[in-house]
């Protein structure tokens, strides 16, 4: 029954969905050219409230748990389980007073209506996978300006999306490359759940009635720890929230 709500529900969503895409992406380039940084990010922020509540036409629901406890104006890296492409919207807009950027491959940053133009301008760093020396330098510029600015980083330490909801290891590589900029960002979990039962099928049907939700954990204790236990301990903290961790 699922699966046939879900036939008819999914092209409303992709119509509302792209179309909030394709509204945003001229108000993004605007909001640049009139307000620079922080008038285009803005327009990102209402982007993603829109991309987040998307989800209501799916009947989907979606549960942020913050954690005011976290400090602002300082580096921060966000790790995070990946279980789809919809993890993303609502990172950015609950969590947009860190000024969270994405480490994202470069083919994304071409083609897209709104994302690409915010992660060509937004502060992201966009890798070729196939050039380790441009991988490098893009997760080196994007430390550097979380030093400067106070901006964070949201990592997916799996490297790629699970389909099943069962969490891969983590891996420690952008972690390890932007803590050598910033030792003292805090590093601090992030357990998503529920979002991979929405494409379980595939992204056409995309399932309906699914419970979604986001919880910030508290910061590690770096003190005396390695970079491999302070990552190894990230992810132990997500699996225990993490339903089929």
């Amino acid at each position: 029954m699922k699966k046939i709500i879900g036939f008819i529900l999914t092209p409303i969503f992709y119509f509302f969905f792209g179309l909030c895409l394709l509204i945003f992406h001229p108000v993004q380039w605007l909001s640049l050219k009139l307000g620079g940084y922080n008038m285009h990010k803005k327009s990102v922020d209402i982007l993603n409230f829109f991309l987040t509540y998307c989800n209501c036409l799916l009947f989907n629901s979606v549960t942020f748990i913050d954690n005011k406890n976290i400090p602002t104006g300082q580096p921060i890296i966000f790790v995070a389980n990946h279980q789809s492409t919809f993890d993303i919207p609502a990172m950015i807009y609950f969590l947009r007073r860190f000024h969270g950027k994405f480490i994202s491959k470069i083919e994304l940053a071409k083609g897209i209506p709104s994302i690409s133009f915010n992660l060509k301008h937004g502060g992201a760093a966009n890798i070729d996978r196939k050039d380790s020396k441009q991988s490098i330098g893009e997760i080196l510029k994007l430390a550097n300006n979380m030093k400067t600015k106070n901006w964070s980083a949201f990592i997916f330490p799996e490297g790629t999306r699970t389909r099943n909801g069962k969490m891969k290891s983590f891996h420690v590589g952008g972690i390890a490359t932007i803590l050598k900029k910033n030792p003292d960002a805090l590093i601090v979990p992030i357990a998503i759940n529920g979002s991979y039962e929405m494409t379980k099928s595939g992204l056409f049907p995309l399932t309906p009635f699914v419970k979604m939700s986001w919880e910030v954990l508290d910061p590690i204790d770096k003190t005396d720890k390695t970079l491999e236990e302070i990552v190894l301990e990230a992810e132990q903290k997500i699996r225990l929230k993490v339903k089929n961790g």
